[in-house]
């Protein structure tokens, strides 16, 4: 029976399994509260990933007002119940809804993706925004020395001790094929936004070397080789230059960033709509300011790159809603200073629309989503850096005296490479901790067996 300070749970729930984290509801008498286990096989650095966000929810319940579940304990795969992955337990959150079923076309199916209702009523948006706009503007507020993740050192003190845990790396280990080799060391810290952006430029080149078989185009696979590649050195080119990120900003200070901050992780009270909480903060960390100036993609709930109309008609119809979610920033930010919460110069809405405006967000939106690296290059930054062109598939032969002559060798060797792999079709697979921890185990149990004497038989 599982029993907490409270008592025992008088009713076990197993909650909606997500992308990375099973949850259990236990009941009691007077409340509930939540164990959250890493999900085996999603999560490539479990033990990682619950140490950061602790310490980022305590740093935030100590520097914010964002509602946020109480941590009551958390521990290693070890410490869990039944040893099934590293968990925390944390109050449970009374709500109706959440945020996403808010803002979602009604009647949406749960298997197909949702979409922001394009009739939803604009009063009820702009009320929705403008408490988007709040929790927003409230990780904005703390600034910390390095890139990276925090660290609690004592009761009111965190640091920035290690690599940014980023959701974009998870998923490049999970299902791209990228060696954890290929990652900033753990205990690894970014002084300066450049070099960040530089060490993402990297990420996406061996994410193309590393991911195996059908990484690129079947019909034409060596041009789309090519494609890939040209776009991935030039960006790199351009982060090197140091022409991805403001000057100005180069030394910080850095702002909280959290990659799974959206509405399905917002808690809602329905009548009246109002937060609840947030949930989920894995994958938060400091991160360059450019990242908190990028209005949220979120907006429209569904991301560019799977828009049934395509990341154009995305486009037109997001600037149409940032207009409204702009608004309501402002109404926030002048809400805020005259309470005194607020200076002028830390207002987000004017560089939200610089960034968007100008073509940066999608510059942070590329470095975060690598899946969708190669359409958003060519469509939205290659054009801003290079000049248009109005054959975007072609656009990469136009670039290829960009590169030196090392690099087109070097793309030729991966292009033959690619080839080959298309038709081997061999495995790649990089096992998360836990998976390694039980071969280790495996491998102990076989060589205890071998140096037992052999059982003889009777005669």
């Amino acid at each position: 029976m599982l029993t907490h300070n409270r008592g025992s749970a008088i009713e076990v729930d197993l909650l909606d399994r997500g992308s990375y984290n099973i949850s259990v509801r236990l009941k009691y008498r007077n409340g509930a509260t939540v164990i959250r286990l890493s999900q085996a096989g999603a999560v490539m650095f479990p033990e990682e990933k619950v140490m950061n966000e602790v310490a980022t929810m305590r740093f935030l319940m100590d520097q914010t007002i964002i509602s946020l579940p109480l941590i009551l304990h958390s521990g290693t795969k070890q410490e869990s119940p039944l040893e099934l992955g590293s968990f925390i337990m944390m109050e449970y959150i009374e709500h109706e809804t959440k945020m996403y079923a808010a803002l979602n076309t009604p009647d949406c199916p749960i298997e197909v993706r949702g979409v922001l209702d394009p009739n939803i009523d604009e009063g009820r948006l702009e009320l929705l925004y403008s408490q988007l706009a709040g929790i927003l503007l409230q990780l904005s507020i703390p600034s910390l020395p390095r890139i990276g993740s925090l660290s609690q050192i004592d009761d009111f003190t965190w640091d920035v001790t290690r690599r940014p845990l980023t959701m974009n790396m998870n998923d490049l280990v999970q299902r791209g094929g990228l060696p954890q080799s290929k990652l900033p060391d753990v205990n690894t810290t970014f002084d300066t936004s450049s070099s960040y952006m530089e060490v993402l430029a990297d990420m996406n080149i061996e994410h193309l070397i590393h991911q195996r078989n059908d990484c690129v185009d079947p019909v034409d696979p060596a041009d789309d080789c090519r494609r890939k590649f040209v776009a991935r050195k030039l960006f790199r080119k351009l982060a090197r230059e140091k022409k991805l990120t403001n000057p100005l900003l180069e030394k910080g200070p850095f702002k909280i960033w959290c990659d799974d901050l959206r509405p399905a992780n917002i808690l809602l009270n329905e009548n009246p709509a109002r937060i609840a909480g947030l949930v989920d903060w894995e994958f938060t960390y400091a991160a360059p300011v450019e990242f908190s100036y990028a209005p949220p993609w979120w907006l429209l709930i569904e991301k560019p790159e799977f828009w049934s109309e395509g990341i154009e008609d995305w486009t037109r119809v997001f600037d149409r809603r940032l207009k409204t979610f702009l608004k309501a920033m402002k109404d926030c930010e002048d809400a805020a200073i005259q309470k005194g919460r607020l200076r002028e110069d830390q207002r987000l809405s004017g560089p939200m629309y610089e960034s968007w405006d100008s073509g940066q967000f999608w510059i942070m939106y590329a470095v975060m989503h690598s899946f969708a690296f190669d359409e958003i290059y060519w469509r939205k930054i290659d054009p801003r850096f290079f000049g248009p062109t109005k054959d975007i598939e072609g656009a990469w032969k136009k670039r290829l005296g960009l590169l030196d002559e090392k690099e087109r060798e070097e793309m030729e060797q991966l292009v033959a490479r690619k080839l080959v792999e298309m038709e081997t079709r061999v495995l790649s697979w990089d096992p998360d901790e836990y998976t390694l921890a039980f071969r280790e185990k495996l491998e102990c149990e076989k060589k205890s067996e071998s140096r037992k004497e052999p059982r003889r038989e009777h005669e």
